[in-house]
């Protein structure tokens, strides 16, 4: 009877064990802060702006030390972007190379507690595929140099991809990766299976819905469907779920099963577009923020809380594109808001 016991008690620390990978707390939501417009506020308002309104995260693009040196001290947990252009020489120089850059460029600016990854490059499979082969090598190499500071534990890595890399996102379950670049994605797969680092994917399901509205209809994207979807005995009512799982599907299918995913960009135009508004942009970013902090989850995760980052924190009137790319900011310019959206 004694040696039954203690057997069903490994069996239940074993099972625990399998589900650590899975078991996640609430995270705060972060905010993209983008800099390309000519009527933003300083950085020093733009972080009261952040601190008074309870946000504690923020992405940011780049490593302007204008736009850094503000955040030191302030508390707030930051993503912060490796340029693309700066990868070639990150992934064909000596570790002391990246840990030069590093010091001088991030650290000289910013503590490193208050640094929470570092995204290296940004959609480069997607925009710029000049430095596709240099990613993996770049975060090896910064890696090393976290390694060699005694922060890589702390400091995690990856790069933010667009939903593009996806061959096939419909239905979730039949979520595969583009062939012609798997040869790019699995290296990367495999760094974030080995450091316990979080693939990172810009979602937008405004984009799904006006490049296909006969097939993605409004109120699926903004969290408001009265139709389910079934797929593989799981059921969707929105296209967020739906298109975080097409990536845990086809992370899966590569052999990939207990890789956290981070969405470093996520959110609703107010202005240019069809289906942009104030309205829709308030319904869209609320629904995202109360399944972040209730970590509600996805149908193929329940109950494991995703990690967002809203876009945008400001209008970018710089930005090139569709009109409706200038109009994600949450905030105006002055400070007040667009809309009534709370973060906690």
């Amino acid at each position: 009877m004694r040696n039954t016991i203690i057997y069903d008690f490994l069996l239940l620390l074993t099972s625990l064990f399998l589900l650590i990978p899975y078991l996640t707390v609430a995270e705060p939501v972060g905010v993209c802060y983008g800099r390309v417009g000519n009527n933003l506020p300083p950085p020093s308002d733009a972080v009261n702006l952040i601190k008074s309104n309870g946000i504690q995260r923020i992405r940011l693009f780049n490593v302007d030390p204008d736009a850094l040196k503000p955040f030191s001290g302030s508390g707030i947990e930051l993503m912060i972007g490796v340029p693309n252009e700066i990868l070639p020489t990150l992934a064909n120089s000596p570790i002391a190379t990246s840990i030069d850059w590093l010091q001088s460029n991030i650290f000289a600016q910013i503590p490193p507690n208050q640094i929470r990854y570092l995204a290296v490059g940004n959609e480069i499979l997607l925009k710029d595929t000049f430095y596709s082969p240099f990613v993996v090598p770049a975060i090896n190499n910064l890696h090393q140099a976290l390694k060699t500071l005694d922060l890589a534990e702390t400091i995690k890595l990856s790069s933010p991809h667009a939903a593009s890399v996806l061959s096939n996102s419909y239905p979730p379950s039949a979520g595969s990766f583009d062939p012609n670049l798997k040869s790019l994605i699995i290296p990367l797969l495999q760094y974030l299976a080995d450091t316990n680092s979080p693939l990172m994917v810009n979602l937008y399901p405004f984009f799904a819905y006006i490049n296909d509205p006969e097939h993605v209809s409004l109120d699926y994207a903004l969290f408001r469907s009265q139709n389910v979807e079934y797929d593989q005995n799981l059921t969707y009512d929105n296209l967020f779920d739906a298109s975080i799982d097409a990536f845990v599907y086809a992370m899966e299918k590569e052999g990939f099963r207990n890789i956290p995913v981070v969405v470093t960009e996520t959110g609703w135009p107010t202005a240019g577009g069809i289906g942009a508004s104030n309205e829709n942009a308030l319904v869209y970013n609320e629904n995202v923020v109360r399944r972040s902090l209730n970590n509600v989850g996805t149908p193929k995760r329940r109950g494991v809380g995703v990690e967002v980052f809203l876009f945008d924190l400001f209008d970018e009137n710089g930005k090139v594109g569709a009109e409706f790319e200038k109009h994600f900011g949450i905030f105006q310019d002055n400070g007040a808001k667009v809309y009534d959206l709370h973060f906690n």
